[in-house]
């Protein structure tokens, strides 16, 4: 049995997510409160969850203070539902890399709607993220991170280095990326909500040191020493022109329920890079990537997955491994170790 506890500042909510986990027989609703504050008064009674629901902007303690303290303390799993994650905020990004498993917008108006039209999708997402494994790191601070280093004008890859990531994969990338050198191209679908893909590309260019990341553009030339972030809504693909490999965003319907979908990505890669490619899926619910990972392996390519110990939810990992389309599993320290022996 799964014991959740819901910490919103609104009454509404609260009742909300009570009746749709009174339904859930696998799910037990131990308590709730207004804000962090008086949880950690409840928590001496009841004990700590499994899972938390749980808003941002709260009085007393706001959301992401409280997400940071429990992770640092005991790791858990969160889902985070606010008003605050919509578009053109920085607050879903900093809940993604401060540890969060999944992130739901909470309507500013008309809150029952959200547990009305949405109800089987917010019980399949309190069930996956239940299950996550959380690997909790403290971020890197901003004032602490290196001055980038200078990087010269494009010099075109000849090689791609490919990666789909979804729950939990925020944290993976910047651990990645902030501890790799001088690299061929690297492109990335993340599953994250449309629109906030531009933030998480600069947020990430912020941290990198011997990186450019900036968030994929239709006809960019993959260049050395450059990571490119899929933009939300549109799938993105490779050509290749000559001795170059372009970036090719393209707008038809979801592919593995995803929009942009790893397996849009990786299937192009396996027909214009073959083995000058390698490809990665690290963490995340679903399946999106298994098959195009496979084919890039058929292709020539080098393949690997994210280890089960390392990932916050080994979903998108473990059907890739059990189709065989990856070659090895690796650690994100053996992961950084790979990339930078390229």
């Amino acid at each position: 049995m799964t014991k959740v506890f819901v910490i919103d500042d609104s009454l509404t909510v609260r009742n909300g997510f009570k009746n749709i986990l009174e339904e859930m027989e696998d799910i037990e609703l131990i308590g709730s409160a207004e804000n962090p504050i008086d949880a950690l008064k409840i928590f001496s009674e009841v004990g700590l969850p499994d899972l938390f629901i749980l808003d941002i902007e709260m009085p007393k303690m706001d959301g992401l203070t409280f997400l940071k303290k429990i992770n640092e303390q005991r790791p858990t799993p969160v889902i985070i539902c606010s008003t605050l994650v919509g578009i053109g905020s920085n607050a879903l990004i900093d809940a993604l890399r401060l540890g969060a498993s999944e992130v739901i917008e909470k309507p500013k108006t008309n809150l029952n709607e959200l547990f009305l039209s949405y109800k089987d999708e917010l019980i399949e997402k309190i069930r996956l993220v239940a299950k996550a494994n959380i690997n909790y790191k403290q971020n890197l601070e901003f004032e602490n991170i290196e001055q980038k280093e200078k990087i010269d004008d494009c010099v075109a890859s000849a090689k791609i280095i490919a990666i789909g990531s979804s729950t939990g994969g925020v944290q993976v990338l910047e651990e990645v990326f902030t501890h790799i050198k001088s690299h061929p191209a690297i492109v990335v679908v993340q599953h994250i909500p449309k629109s906030f893909s531009s933030s998480l590309s600069k947020r990430l260019n912020q941290l990198c040191t011997h990186s450019v990341v900036k968030e994929a553009e239709d006809g960019d030339i993959l260049c050395m020493n450059t990571i490119y972030i899929a933009p939300g809504g549109i799938h993105i693909e490779i050509e290749k022109i000559g001795l170059k490999f372009f970036i090719k965003l393209k707008d038809f319907p979801k592919v593995n329920s995803h929009k942009p979908s790893v397996n849009v990505l990786f299937n192009s890669i396996s027909k214009v890079a073959k083995s000058n490619a390698l490809g990665f899926i690290f963490t995340g619910m679903g399946d999106d990537g298994a098959t195009g990972l496979k084919n890039m392996r058929e292709a020539g390519a080098k393949t690997f997955i994210q280890n089960r110990k390392t990932s916050t939810v080994y979903g998108m990992p473990k059907v890739a491994w059990e189709m065989g389309s990856a070659q090895k599993e690796l650690s994100i320290y053996e992961i950084i170790k790979t990339i930078n022996e390229e």
